[in-house]
């Protein structure tokens, strides 16, 4: 039997280097890997959760489909879909959250940092985002889940559920385990938190010109100076480095540690390595982009493949639960 993953990445806008390093990377290294069985979603869904509009949630769902297949997610390996498309994700959300206490979401620090970040709009979508994610994960019984630490919380809110729905009404789920990658974590370009679209200046997107990135780059925060403890900045552009340079972080590390290092020349030699690996994601997107047709059969088969797993899974659930 392969191992079935589930991974997905909400539809805020064009994917970053962030999503890439932190998601896609990982996706593909596992899509190519014959014991595994590959369903990766654009969780729209999860999108309504906090403030959207809905023309640029339009646009966006699709936007996420093309820079997948522009990365190298293959529809002929993967199970490639849009959350919205397929109903039974929340469906088994609210026969989930029949199981799940307030108190427990209300607890989670996901849930409390969302409330502080938009404090207007603490809505019943936001608390249940959590049940929707393990019902995202549970309705394909997948057992890994390629995300960052910080979906460590969620990802035990799943395996609870899994656990209650198994105790208490007969079900097989399984109780999945994040699927740790070697860039799970991206730091922002303004060398605090991660790399986000919620916050400006701190990403690149992958679809930024090599002198697009050459400027954001450059505009990560280092020292007049080189030597003494690292900032956080620094700490960041070394961190690229070791993703994009790795054969030459510790001839940078050593001119640091002398006083010697030129912040600029390591700067510019990430800026040459990033745009490397994706100028060929870049051309494949043009070609994709004026493929409506393609893109609109990607998007077609993917849902319908989704729903035939999910369907059973649901269909099993109403069974156990005394409703089917």
């Amino acid at each position: 039997m392969k191992k079935r993953v589930l991974s997905g990445i909400r539809a805020t806008g064009r994917l970053h280097l962030g999503n890439y390093l932190g998601a896609v990377k990982g996706m593909l290294e596992l899509q190519n890997n014959s014991e595994y069985e590959t369903l990766y979603m654009v969780a729209d869904v999860h999108t309504i959760t906090t403030p959207f509009k809905v023309e640029e949630l339009r646009k966006n769902r699709r936007e996420v489909i093309i820079d997948y297949l522009a990365a190298g997610l293959d529809p002929k390996k993967s199970v490639i879909f849009q959350q919205a498309e397929v109903n039974e994700h929340m469906e088994l959300a609210f026969y989930f959250s029949s199981i799940t206490t307030i108190a427990r979401m209300q607890h989670l620090p996901t849930f409390k940092e969302k409330v502080r970040q938009y404090p207007k709009n603490t809505t019943m979508a936001l608390l249940n985002y959590p049940i929707l994610m393990a019902a995202d994960i549970l309705v394909y019984k997948a057992g890994f889940v390629p995300v960052g630490i910080d979906q460590e919380p969620h990802l035990e809110v799943t395996r609870e559920i899994a656990r209650k729905m198994n105790q208490l009404y007969g079900t097989d789920f399984p109780e999945p385990v994040r699927f740790a990658t070697k860039g799970e974590y991206i730091p922002s370009l303004k060398g605090e938190g991660k790399m986000s679209k919620s916050v400006e200046g701190s990403y690149i997107n992958l679809t930024d010109s090599l002198d697009e990135i050459r400027k954001k780059v450059r505009s990560i925060p280092t020292a007049t100076e080189s030597g003494g403890e690292m900032s956080l900045g620094i700490k960041a552009l070394f961190t690229f480095a070791e993703l994009y340079i790795s054969s030459e972080v510790e001839k940078y590390k050593n001119e640091y540690e002398k006083g010697t290092l030129q912040f600029i020349t390591l700067k510019d030699a990430l800026t040459e390595a990033i745009y490397k690996e994706l100028e060929p994601l870049q051309k494949k997107r043009k070609q994709l982009e004026s493929d409506k047709v393609y893109v609109d059969k990607v998007i077609k088969e993917g849902a319908g493949k989704a729903r035939a797993i999910a369907s059973q899974t649901v269909r099993e659930v109403r069974q156990k639960m005394g409703l089917g």
